[in-house]
């Protein structure tokens, strides 16, 4: 008898490769901090191993992952201890490519949460509103309501961080 080569677990791994730079700057952007973001992936792929769904295609997967991530996310936002978290002064900033683009990723991060989804999901990952849709099972219109909804957010955001 001949053994696969080929270990159960090698679609998660395969997975892993793909999608965790994603799902991380997904967490990142709800959370706010390495520490949980790593905790959120991890918890979203042994979701993965334990749960073990079909998927159609490999979109499908990508779908699941994300909206298995944000409502970990979630979840992990409305834990009493993360309530009480106190931010540590000089704690190792996400890096970004130009300060502009760090401060407007804070602005992001500062947003309520499904609002900053949205907005991450569209211009960060560049997803349409249709894919949006269907990733956090909401109509296409609530979609499109709080991506404008996000902005007004953003622009009033970095209208007043500007000096005059």
């Amino acid at each position: 008898m001949q053994r696969s080569m080929t270990r159960p677990g090698n679609h998660v791994m395969k997975s892993y490769e793909t999608y965790a730079s994603m799902l991380f700057r997904i967490a990142m952007v709800h959370l706010g901090s390495r520490e949980d973001a790593k905790e959120a992936i991890q918890d979203t792929f042994i979701k993965l191993m334990e749960k073990a769904p079909e998927f159609k295609d490999a979109e499908h997967q990508k779908a699941w992952l994300i909206r298995v991530i944000t409502n970990h996310c979630k979840t992990m936002l409305g834990r009493g201890w993360r309530k009480r978290e106190i931010k540590l002064e000089g704690a190792e900033p996400v890096t970004a490519d130009a300060s502009e683009d760090w401060e407007l990723l804070q602005l992001v991060m500062a947003l309520p949460v499904k609002y900053k989804t949205v907005i991450h999901l569209y211009y960060y990952e560049d997803y349409r509103v249709q894919e949006i849709s269907n990733i956090l099972r909401i109509s296409e219109s609530a979609v499109k309501m709080r991506l404008q909804r996000g902005r007004q957010l953003l622009k009033l955001n970095l209208e007043g961080a500007e000096p005059q």
